[in-house]
């Protein structure tokens, strides 16, 4: 090897028994984790957002390029101009672009181009993907960088979640509005998804259609 290697010191075996009621406590918290589209305005601590950002930044990727930037958004005005920009587009897909077949998956959920919460609740992240990686040896490609901001989000998610926040995904097409309004380089980075994240809101309610997962049998082959 060309590179130095470390023995790895920090992973922790379990009893067969206690790894799976780790299993299991693990699903019963998560699977208390929903997306949600009315939120309270209730601050939340920077830092609680700091470290759920810190552990998505620990996600498996293409090379160790980490190939994702975060930008986590607090500012009313710059949150309304988000919702300015995402509503524009979001009224011309609820207004047809979006196809019928589409529009028609979405009705169960109620969703509409009223993005409120865009402005309600305290924390919007903002979340890019890199094409490529600043070295002091120059720029390098990045490598499966789709796959490796998808496995970082979905830490970023739990993350939140097990801290005690409420989460939505929104990523309206097309999201380049968010290059400009945060400010980034639109030849190496581009949006991945914008996260809605806080408390709830007291009146905050789960459609019925979204509580429906599918079992076991439906998601897993053993062979």
């Amino acid at each position: 090897m060309s590179e130095q290697h470390f023995p790895l010191s920090d992973f922790i075996e379990y009893p067969t028994d206690e790894m799976l009621k780790r299993a299991q406590d693990n699903y019963s918290e998560i699977k208390r984790r929903h997306s949600i589209r009315k939120f309270s305005d209730r601050p939340v601590d920077k830092s609680i957002i700091e470290q759920a950002i810190l552990a998505a930044g620990t996600a498996p990727n293409g090379a160790n390029h980490q190939p994702w930037h975060f930008v986590a958004i607090q500012d009313p005005e710059v949150k309304s101009q988000i919702r300015q920009q995402a509503e524009a587009i979001e009224q011309a897909f609820y207004g047809g672009r979006g196809g019928e077949e589409w529009l028609d998956a979405l009705k169960p959920l109620g969703t509409n181009a009223n993005k409120s919460y865009l402005d309600t609740a305290p924390w919007l992240i903002a979340i890019f993907s890199q094409k490529r990686m600043n070295t002091e040896e120059g720029d390098k490609t990045n490598y499966y960088v789709h796959e490796s901001v998808g496995i970082a989000t979905g830490f970023l998610i739990q993350a939140l979640h097990h801290a005690g926040l409420g989460t939505l995904t929104h990523t309206p097409k097309p999201m380049s509005f968010l290059t400009e309004i945060c400010q980034r380089n639109p030849d190496n980075e581009r949006p991945y998804m914008l996260l809605v994240v806080g408390y709830p809101a007291e009146d905050a309610t789960v459609p019925e259609h979204a509580i429906n997962k599918k079992p076991l049998n439906e998601i897993l082959t053993v062979i």
